[in-house]
């Protein structure tokens, strides 16, 4: 059992990297690393201006380094901060029009890996993994 586990833990990590890396290698003709990119991809699913929190705990990064990504993509015109109402020290995130088509972009290539990658695995084998890893997420909440 011991050694099933081991070869898991390290298969999720070496397919974590990789898919990382193959969206990476893709997505290199848009200029963004891809804590930015992930960052667009998050603002961009909120129905919501989110607050800098917020975004950092989508994201799942500290504080600190959102505020330096989004340094670098309100510099490229891609975002926008400004005080909320309800509490100034409080920053609101907001897309640009200019980044709806990166966020286009992205989205289309992500789809594209994804199909590649889930190519010839039958729908019940991915529910059952999904199954093992919520379970997995779960365990790791429990901490």
């Amino acid at each position: 059992m011991y050694l099933d586990q081991h070869r898991f833990a390290m298969q999720l990590a070496q397919l974590s990297r990789g898919w990382r890396a193959e969206l990476d290698r893709r997505l290199a003709d848009l200029g963004l690393s891809q804590a930015r990119w992930l960052v667009l991809l998050h603002l961009a699913r909120f129905d919501h201006e989110p607050t800098q929190r917020e975004l950092a705990q989508s994201v799942a990064v500290e504080g600190p380094t959102l505020a330096r990504l989004l340094d670098s993509l309100e510099a490229q015109g891609l975002v926008q901060r400004k005080a909320a109402p309800e509490d100034r020290r409080a920053k609101l995130i907001t897309l640009q029009p200019s980044a709806r088509p990166m966020i286009e972009k992205i989205e289309a290539i992500s789809t594209q890996v994804r199909q590649e990658l889930f190519n010839g695995i039958p729908e019940e084998d991915l529910r059952k993994c999904q199954q093992v890893h919520a379970r997995i997420l779960s365990n790791l909440v429990k901490r």
